[in-house]
């Protein structure tokens, strides 16, 4: 059985904006900032919308750009945002 872990989690741009908040401080069982987000999905409603799968969503972990295979430990930070376009 895996240890739950807590994190801070923080959402950027529109994301940010379609679930009315910048950060949270979350426990999880997740052991990849893939099954994080897949957990956040999980939740349903704005997250499972903001977050679906189909949808470009750019990770970072630690302030480091990152794929959902990156491992979470205790006291990491992740970051979710839409990919940036130029303009």
């Amino acid at each position: 059985m895996s240890q739950s872990i807590t994190l801070t989690v923080r959402y950027f741009a529109s994301i940010r904006e379609a679930l009315g908040t910048g950060s949270e401080a979350l426990s999880t069982q997740a052991s990849t900032v893939g099954a994080l987000r897949d957990e956040l999905i999980a939740r349903g409603g704005a997250a499972a919308e903001a977050l679906a799968p189909g949808r470009a969503v750019r990770m970072a972990l630690n302030q480091v750009m990152c794929d959902s295979a990156a491992p979470l430990r205790q006291g990491d930070e992740v970051a979710f945002f839409p990919p940036v376009t130029g303009g």
